[in-house]
């Protein structure tokens, strides 16, 4: 099968409004594909889909060649998935609960609840009561029992939620290790690039509702995210000049009376004596460089509701 996982114009409506609108995405087997967006952008009404947990209200989704219907429950046996925070009896261990999940998935492997626990560095917390786990233990707990039985495809909703640095680290070393040494499939969303950028494969961004761009991080590294930053007294007189003086379209008026240009061919001497030539005040003028962050920030900005 080409696609571990593609969804065909899934759109979720619900009260008269778009949640999400014709989203089109598409994993390959053994990637990690990370889904990017800011809150409230449509990452959890889609996996909330492709889990079953809601119904579309068109489109489709295709999961090991077959499209999802409410009995696919085959399919959903071979998944694992934390959609927004996972819940556990609080009375009961995390040992108890992960046994009891083992017993509703039918899966009886000798070692898998002791070893998803050591995984996640919750050994010593395994005959705890959850309801003393830490906000990030319950987190951790979470991808414990989506790992548990070993899934084909992994689906993680923000699983960094309440993690410090410590343990955001600890996850993306994780999710590499499940998708390069057991061969896992693994879509994770996140509204910072920064907390997938090193492990992703392949990035689908999101907003409102609506996907903006599905890219290869080599693609990615291979684009020219160098700008010349331009502070002027008049920004407005200054983008005038760029526009009408010299023809430039690929520019933004940032705060702080900072133009970012984003034109390839134009030098710094070149807009500095365009700038003097138009009586337009420089207070600086340089190259720099764009983070792949601010790139994404500035894709998801240009889409307006």
């Amino acid at each position: 099968m080409p696609y571990i996982l593609q969804t065909n114009n899934l759109t979720k409506t619900i009260g008269g409004k778009d949640l999400v609108n014709r989203v089109s995405l598409h994993i390959k087997k053994g990637e990690i594909y990370g889904f990017l967006g800011p809150n409230g952008a449509g990452k959890t009404t889609v996996m909330k889909m492709i889990t079953n947990l809601w119904k579309p209200t068109n489109g489709s989704i295709e999961i090991f060649g077959e499209i999802l219907t409410p009995q696919s429950y085959e399919v959903l046996k071979r998944m694992g998935s934390i959609i927004e925070f996972p819940t556990f009896y609080n009375h009961m261990t995390g040992y108890e609960n992960l046994r009891l999940h083992c017993e509703y998935m039918g899966y009886y492997k000798h070692g898998s609840i002791e070893n998803a626990l050591d995984m996640l560095d919750l050994t010593d917390a395994a005959q705890k009561p959850v309801k003393n786990y830490s906000l990030g233990m319950k987190e951790r707990l979470g991808i414990a029992r989506a790992i548990l039985c070993k899934p084909e495809l992994l689906i993680l909703d923000e699983p960094t939620n309440g993690l410090d640095p410590a343990g955001m680290k600890q996850i993306r070393d994780l999710l590499k290790t499940l998708c390069e040494e057991y061969g896992i499939t693994i879509m994770v969303s996140s509204h910072i690039l920064s907390e997938i950028e090193s492990i992703a494969d392949t990035i689908g961004v999101i907003n409102h509702g609506m996907m903006i761009n599905e890219i290869g991080m080599k693609e990615i590294e291979k684009m020219s995210l160098a700008y010349i930053e331009l502070t002027v007294a008049n920004p407005k007189k200054a983008a005038y000049v760029l526009s009408e003086k010299l023809g430039l379209s690929n520019f933004k008026i940032i705060e702080n009376n900072k133009i970012r240009i984003y034109d390839q061919h134009i030098s710094t001497q070149e807009l500095s004596k365009a700038m003097a030539l138009n009586d337009v005040e420089v207070t600086a003028l340089g190259k720099q460089s764009e983070t792949l962050e601010d790139y994404f920030l500035k894709m998801t900005a240009e889409v307006k509701q």
